[in-house]
């Protein structure tokens, strides 16, 4: 690493410059309304191999193009490019180590809330250790928030969108202000959904279970990837609508995502999950997932892009 967090180095719109000097209008519509795609991009180091690898980076990027499809933002630049502008950032700033790298699609220029264009993109890659606080925990204490999870008819969660996550915030400011580390929301229907930034997992009667994307989740690829993986092992899976009574008689829990890998859920509402402790499925998973984002699983290497 060449520089502190501080003063890393970012893309912009086609430049390389230290953080600080990266400047956005404040009357841009990505300022003024969130108007702006983006994506969490995993990126692994492998000692053996002396090698980064940028995790299912084609997944990612499919995801972001469909999203700014789906808000009706233009998107000027092609999959070559936004592989390009990431190798380049890390590469400048001689990253060796776990990271995570936003990639976004603005909307910039002097436009409103209902602007298509001009759209800049900026690639901002993160040491994982100083990512925010709930993405560092070893275990997680959980509520049930109040707020309804966004859904297909309001502002899709399919979409992931800089002005969705004000839903997000609200469910976990919530928990953080009643004494827990984050939340899980539930749908309009008052089925479980996922976490704010996250999707959730539970073990039942040795069954891995995680709800419908059609229950208001986003199409997540660490959820994918957990599917994926837990089939590899001969594990049952189901993707199904959960009642709220589901998580608090469940015998393991976690919440996954880009940021959050796996992390277990000890307790939702005061009810404490299976011991209390990290289950022993949600270890092997963990194990998997790392090992596969790491280049360490002959099986999965195809998800694996070499910045190096």
């Amino acid at each position: 690493m060449k520089t502190d967090v501080a003063n890393r180095l970012i893309w912009l719109k086609g430049e390389i410059l230290n953080v600080n000097e990266a400047k956005i209008n404040v009357l841009a519509p990505t300022a003024q309304f969130g108007l702006n795609v983006f994506e969490g991009i995993p990126c692994y180091w492998n000692d053996e191999k002396a090698q980064l690898y940028a995790f299912r980076l084609a997944d990612h990027y499919d995801r972001l193009i469909r999203s700014a499809k789906l808000l009706q933002i233009s998107c000027p630049y092609t999959k070559a490019d936004m592989v390009k502008a990431l190798v380049d950032i890390v590469r400048a700033n001689d990253y060796k180590e776990n990271l995570s790298v936003r990639q976004t699609l603005f909307v910039d220029g002097f436009g409103s809330w209902g602007s298509e264009e001009p759209v800049g993109m900026f690639v901002a890659p993160i040491p994982r250790g100083n990512t925010s606080s709930e993405y560092n925990k070893k275990g997680l204490h959980c509520c049930v928030t109040s707020w309804r999870r966004i859904s297909d008819n309001t502002l899709s969660p399919r979409i992931k969108c800089g002005a969705n996550y004000i839903n997000s915030r609200a469910g976990q400011r919530e928990a953080l202000r009643n004494g827990y580390d984050t939340c899980i929301f539930l749908n309009e229907a008052n089925k479980v959904s996922e976490g704010p930034g996250s999707c959730l997992f539970i073990v039942e009667k040795g069954t891995l279970v995680t709800p419908v994307l059609t229950d208001s989740v986003l199409e997540s690829i660490t959820r994918d990837t957990i599917i994926k993986l837990a089939k590899m092992l001969g594990m049952s899976v189901q993707e199904r609508s959960l009642d709220r009574t589901e998580l608090y008689t469940c015998a393991e829990a976690f919440l996954c995502g880009s940021a959050m890998e796996i992390t277990p859920v000890l307790s939702i509402d005061r009810y404490s999950i299976g011991t209390g402790e990290t289950g022993e499925l949600t270890k092997i998973l963990h194990r998997a997932y790392l090992d596969a984002a790491k280049g360490k699983n002959e099986k999965s290497l195809e998800w694996l892009t070499p910045i190096y």
